[in-house]
């Protein structure tokens, strides 16, 4: 049904600043880090409940954004990426899917150029997947989106942290490839330093089996690498995957 992701994409999305430079002291926990401030230790929001532990390790560089001035949140900033060696790792769990719909309605990706995005966030039973778009023949196709920021030595996997949500999706969209529809998974690395993705199979089988059955059934999976910079996210290229069973 699909041509492969391997062409050559030049879009960006902007990050929405202003970023300031911190420090990772602490986590609390799953939604907050305890961040230094030019010497001074501050409450931020962390929007990835992920374990992230390879990532936020004390000391390592961060960029933080303020909160609103008038906002009356209980944390002072929101926690936006990690420097990870000679890159920038977003911890953004949401700017996969701001990226994914901006290329959608820009119709930039060569993948989906013949698709119309009707809306994001779609109710389907008891589910809620991230876009609806309708195919060339005017079908509807259902898109879940899922970040991804753990790689270890080339290798992308997903989740670091059991995700019954994920799993659910997987299935739900397994279902609807067999009742005659269209469906697909796409995997968007928060950094560029991925040769390869597979599912976590060790840290949440549940999933990783839900995944290669939607597979087998048909669902659409695919993996892209992004680069990061203080201002953008960048499609950087596909990658291979490893579904099978392990």
């Amino acid at each position: 049904m699909f041509s492969s992701l391997k062409f050559v994409l030049n879009f960006d999305v902007k990050i929405q600043g202003p970023l300031i430079s911190a420090k990772f002291v602490s986590r609390p926990n799953r939604f907050i880090t305890i961040v230094d401030v030019e010497g001074k230790q501050a409450k931020s929001h962390l929007a990835d409940p992920g374990r992230l532990k390879e990532i936020l390790i004390p000391g390592v560089e961060l960029l933080i954004r303020p909160a609103p001035k008038k906002s009356e949140r209980k944390t002072q900033y929101s926690t936006i990426m990690a420097r990870n060696e000679e890159q920038w790792v977003s911890l953004v769990s949401a700017l996969p899917n701001d990226f994914v719909k901006e290329e959608l309605e820009k119709k930039t990706w060569p993948l989906f150029k013949d698709y119309r995005l009707i809306r994001p966030e779609i109710p389907f039973e008891k589910h809620r997947f991230d876009f609806l778009l309708e195919t060339p023949k005017g079908n509807p196709f259902y898109l879940e989106v899922k970040s991804v920021t753990f790689v270890d030595k080339g290798l992308a996997q997903f989740p670091d942290a059991v995700t019954s949500r994920g799993a659910r999706h997987a299935l739900a969209l397994k279902n609807i490839v067999k009742d005659g529809g269209e469906a697909g998974i796409l995997f968007v690395c928060q950094r560029s330093d991925v040769e390869r993705f597979q599912p976590m199979w060790n840290r949440d089988p549940v999933f990783a089996h839900a995944l290669w059955d939607a597979k087998k059934a048909g669902v659409f999976v695919a993996c892209i690498s992004t680069k990061i910079t203080k201002t953008h996210i960048r499609f950087y290229r596909e990658i291979p995957l490893s579904l099978e069973p392990l």
